[in-house]
């Protein structure tokens, strides 16, 4: 009868399994790393065991030396293993279980100095994992910080490192020269997050895009390290995408970023664009003493909240109209106590009734790029306890690693009869305009029959 693997060989053969299967590369990352969270763990608490007992598993205690080597004998501790028991540990990224060691015949209790005698929940153990999947996906050896840490047991093979690794750049790879020509956007989301990436030198962006296309669904579009957020950083980023054949969104949904604004108004001269509702929030709270914060965000939300509408709110220029009301108001309320604030508040703010135009049941999402940022937050969370990456290529492969995952849970659009209408009509006014439009109040909902 064969005998069972023990748990720690169980795992490494579970990871040596992942990469035999015809599984998706990003699946089978997801999975490796859950099973580098376990593998680490439960190493961790064997040695513990073994430190316990003063012996290894299998190992009798009359062939124990000082030095680990069979012959002179040594006192250990009395007691020997009993099986296992399941523990689920929980971390972020979900629940594992671990074979937790059974002990009898001891003289002294066992608790582990790790987890203790009831504890359930670590961090420790996991930023390891973390910071070893940053390392590997530098081509660094991975094995490095687990064996510094945990002795050289817990180390995922070089092999499975070296495979991880060539992998992630791999698919990386072709996905940043992947054809774009089949993706026809109504919305484009743009944003930048700061990472450390070299030696010595300040955080610095990596660009990314994402957006919902014409049938409601999301779709990662890019990704790119840059020097800086500069005009022609976005510039170049945004005209890669444009030469793999990416077309002109409807609309452009960004932070206030000046650099971002130029290059999308040079790139993708007939989309509109929409100016972050949150980012101006905290631009204009930012300005506001600490007493009135409450108050002024609570107007300030105010401003665009619809409800008090009811339910036949018709979108279009009466609409912006409206809220470029209460824009006016919320001035003449508060420019008198904080006149910076409303100043930010009025720079542009064109920009901010944008997604009025838009179908109705999309407004909440059209008007903030907040999405993908919360995506980064989850990025600059696992990047954290480096303090910075090994180089550019681990920081974009973590990065994309992240995103590309997340994006297959992202929610799509809801689209309706009349939504569509809607969209179709702003893409037949602004991406394929008649030679001539009959003259409207509306430019951008102008009917689009030629003149005769």
């Amino acid at each position: 009868m064969a005998r069972t693997l023990p748990p720690v060989q169980a795992i490494r053969a579970e990871i040596d399994a992942l990469f035999a299967s015809d599984r998706d590369l990003v699946e089978v990352i997801e999975d490796v790393a859950r099973l580098g969270a376990r593998l680490i763990i439960q190493t961790a608490v064997e040695a513990e065991v073994n430190a316990f007992l003063g012996r290894a598993r299998y190992q009798r205690a009359s062939t124990v030396t000082a030095d680990g080597s069979n012959g002179e004998e040594t006192t250990v501790r009395p007691g020997h293993r009993n099986g296992h028991c399941p523990t689920t540990v929980k971390t972020t990224s979900g629940p594992i279980t671990i074979a937790r060691p059974k002990l009898r015949g001891t003289t002294d209790k066992f608790a582990s100095r790790l987890f203790g005698a009831g504890v359930t929940r670590t961090h420790a153990l996991e930023t390891l994992v973390i910071a070893s999947f940053v390392r590997g996906l530098s081509v660094r050896d991975v094995e490095g910080a687990l064996a510094d840490a945990l002795g050289p047991e817990a180390a995922l093979s070089k092999s499975t490192v070296s495979t991880i690794c060539q992998a992630i750049v791999a698919e990386y790879d072709a996905w940043c020269r992947r054809d774009l020509s089949n993706v026809e956007l109504d919305y484009l989301f743009l944003d930048a997050s700061h990472f450390k990436m070299h030696d010595g030198q300040r955080a610095e962006p990596i660009l990314a895009a994402w957006g919902i296309t014409t049938a409601g669904k999301p779709v990662f579009i890019g990704l790119a390290a840059a020097g800086s957020e500069s005009t022609d950083a976005w510039h170049d980023f945004l005209t890669d995408l444009v030469v793999r054949g990416l077309r002109p969104p409807l609309l452009i949904v960004s932070d206030g970023a000046p650099g971002l604004i130029s290059a999308a108004e040079q790139v993708f001269t007939r989309s509109l664009r929409q100016r972050c509702l949150v980012h101006r929030a905290r631009n204009v709270l930012a300005k506001v003493s600490a007493a009135d914060q409450a108050e002024v965000k609570a107007a300030y939300w105010q401003i665009f909240d619809l409800s008090d509408l009811g339910d036949d709110v018709k979108v279009g220029q009466p609409l912006v109209d409206l809220v470029q009301r209460r824009i006016d108001a919320f001035a003449e309320t508060w420019a008198g106590r904080y006149p910076a604030a409303v100043k930010c508040l009025l720079t542009n703010r064109q920009s901010l009734t944008t997604y009025l135009r838009f179908p109705l049941e999309h407004h909440k999402r059209v008007r903030h790029s907040n999405f993908i940022e919360r995506t980064f937050g989850e990025t600059r969370r696992r990047a954290k306890v480096i303090g910075r990456f090994p180089g550019e290529t681990s920081c974009v492969s973590l990065v994309w690693a992240v995103l590309d995952r997340a994006a297959r849970g992202w929610r799509g659009f809801t689209l309706t009869s009349k939504g569509l209408r809607i969209l179709q009509d702003l893409r037949r006014a602004l991406l394929h305009p008649p030679t001539q439009l009959r003259p409207t109040d509306d430019p951008v909902l102008a009917p689009v029959t030629e003149a005769a």
